[in-house]
């Protein structure tokens, strides 16, 4: 997984990926072909280690911005120190 695809890219560099149109993102594997955007958050451990991602598709172009990734990597912080991984 790591390094392909938007989760693969978010896992590697252990930043959010926010893809604002996902034809134009290289490796893009589509599970969806209704998807138009994408962001993808790792989650970490307490630890620091990513234990995950956080996908979330939407069928409309540019569908996320700051404020949502504001919120889903918070979420993300809280899932990844609140599981025993």
């Amino acid at each position: 997984m790591a390094g392909r695809g938007v989760c693969g890219s978010a896992y590697a560099t252990g930043e959010t990926v926010c893809v604002a149109d996902v034809h134009d993102f290289p490796g893009h594997i589509a599970c969806d072909a209704q998807t138009q955007s994408e962001i993808v958050v790792p989650v970490k451990s307490a630890g620091g280690t990513i234990v995950a991602v956080l996908d979330i598709d939407s069928t409309l172009a540019n569908a996320f911005d700051d404020v949502d990734r504001q919120w889903l990597e918070q979420m993300a912080g809280f899932i990844g120190r609140s599981c025993d991984w």
